[in-house]
């Protein structure tokens, strides 16, 4: 019989009046990676938090190896062998990547008063090594690394210490399919290592190929949990939904016609070091796919159309209107919605409410006569956020509160409300759940047919081909290839121009 390192006893989170867990009882073995799936808002990520000390127990308990756990940090967690990577940035700007990996466990390496900064550059750098990250020098501050290499120093930082318990809580959606490989290696040396894996993830055929058991959570409840190896997609879908759910999520038409009305033109569009000399036109009406390797340049590209990259040459215009987009005010003002990969960070104001993140880019065009009123503001956000379903209290309930589906959907309905006439939504499914998936494919069909443009970037061949009119292809910062819509496009077609 297997041993349990872990279990959970009725455990309960309350934020106000919505009930996040509810008296969820569950089981890890020592050396298991375990598998914790559910919708958007079912409560696996609340769960952890619990586990990890970023939210306190509202009744119920942690036994780790037969004792309570009662942590209240996470930095309490890790000193107990309890650690977390988080789905979103978990480390903090301003601070090298050795400051970072030894945040509170700086003491192992003070001197007296002084702190040996040499040492501990020392010990990171020789850490990195280990784990085949000797491009990240320990001394540099972390924000010069990208998403992905932050995401990768932040697995470092949570497994380096041996912890009995390691949470992954959507991390490979940041990943590219390098950097998961190199996750699931050290996923697989810590179960041989006799570690224990709780591992998030919206990816079925991930979850399915990595883990030993899967629990699904459905509106904060256990539903059940089985072997991996005695189910399928299909009836894991079942499980987190409670029916059957349609795969068809994709556009099912081909014929890839658009308007030839030119709404934007990208012309000789470079930043230095991350791509060059990029040139296209999007047309009225047009879902423009753009693909490639996460280090590609293609996310970059995205918000140098926005106007976000001060160092950009080259330009991007609105030919109906004459106009050149220099700078996001501009961006904004003449139609342009921009949603970012890193969410968290760079496309909504967690520690603000729902109503007024949505209300946020509208201001100048809600304000009558420079004076706000406040019914109206209430009623745009509420009328947007029901427009998108976003699961809430209310629109006063701050959005750090909500699950990453939920999230993204406020960033949607901000833009939404602001009536734009072009999307750029980069990774707009990262970490969503099968059903806000197809509700936002949903919502980009209904755009598109409303004579809205629209440029997606995604690292997910599928979406890719599922959901666009035209695809470009990005590899070390240039176009690598095109292709139209096809019901015969593979993703062997696309994945042949990436590398």
């Amino acid at each position: 019989m297997k041993e349990v390192v872990l279990r959970s006893e009725k455990v309960n989170k309350h934020f106000g009046i919505t009930h996040a867990v509810k008296d969820v009882s569950l089981e890890f073995y020592r050396g298991e990676v375990h598998g914790l799936i559910g919708e958007n808002g079912s409560g696996k990520s609340t769960y952890c938090s619990m586990l990890s000390g970023i939210h306190s127990i509202s009744s119920g308990r942690f036994i780790l190896e037969g004792k309570e756990l009662n942590v209240k940090s996470l930095v309490d967690a890790n000193m107990n062998g309890i650690s977390i990577v988080v789905q979103e940035m978990g480390t903090l700007s301003g601070l090298t990547v050795a400051e970072n990996i030894f945040l509170g466990r700086e003491h192992k390496f003070m001197r007296g008063f002084f702190k040996d900064t040499a040492q501990m550059n020392r010990e990171t750098q020789q850490l990195l090594d280990s784990y085949g990250l000797n491009r990240i020098s320990a001394s540099r501050v972390i924000d010069n690394y990208s998403f992905e290499d932050r995401k990768l120093i932040e697995i470092v930082k949570a497994t380096y210490f041996e912890p009995l318990v390691v949470t992954i809580d959507e991390t490979t959606t940041a990943l590219s399919q390098k950097g998961r490989e190199e996750l699931f290696k050290i996923i697989e040396h810590l179960k041989e290592t006799n570690k224990t894996v709780i591992f998030i993830s919206h990816d079925l055929s991930e979850v399915l190929a990595h883990t030993d058991r899967i629990s699904v959570l459905r509106d904060g409840e256990l539903v059940k949990t089985v072997n991996s190896d005695e189910v399928d997609a299909d009836e894991l879908k079942r499980l987190m939904v409670g029916r059957e759910l349609d795969n068809r999520y994709y556009r099912t038409d081909y014929d890839g016609t658009v308007s030839d009305e030119v709404v934007l033109s990208v012309s000789n569009l470079s930043v230095p070091g991350e791509f060059e000399d990029i040139s296209f036109d999007l047309h009225r009406g047009e879902i423009l796919g753009i693909g490639g390797l996460s280090e590609c340049g293609m996310h970059e590209l995205g918000k140098a159309i926005f106007g976000g990259s001060y160092d950009r040459s080259g330009s991007v215009s609105l030919p109906q209107k004459g106009l050149e987009i220099t700078s996001i005010p501009e961006a904004i003002k003449h139609g342009i919605a921009y949603t970012s990969k890193d969410r968290d960070n760079e496309s909504i104001v967690l520690a603000i409410n729902i109503a007024d993140n949505i209300t946020l880019p509208s201001l100048d065009v809600l304000a009558k006569k420079r004076v706000l009123n406040k019914k109206e503001l209430h009623e745009f956000a509420q009328s947007h956020a029901d427009r998108m379903s976003v699961r809430m209290t209310g629109i006063k309930q701050y959005v750090f509160d909500l699950s990453g589906g939920n999230k993204q959907k406020v960033v949607l309905a901000r833009w939404l409300g602001r009536d734009s006439d072009i999307f750029v939504l980069d990774s707009p499914t990262r970490g969503i759940d099968v059903k806000v998936k197809a509700d936002i494919y949903a919502l980009m069909g209904e755009l598109k047919e409303r004579g809205k443009s629209i440029i997606m970037i995604s690292e997910e061949i599928l979406e890719l081909i599922g959901m666009s009119d035209r695809i470009l292809i990005m590899k070390n910062g240039t176009f690598n290839g095109t292709f139209a819509r096809s019901a015969v496009l593979t993703e062997e077609d696309l994945i042949a121009k990436m590398v």
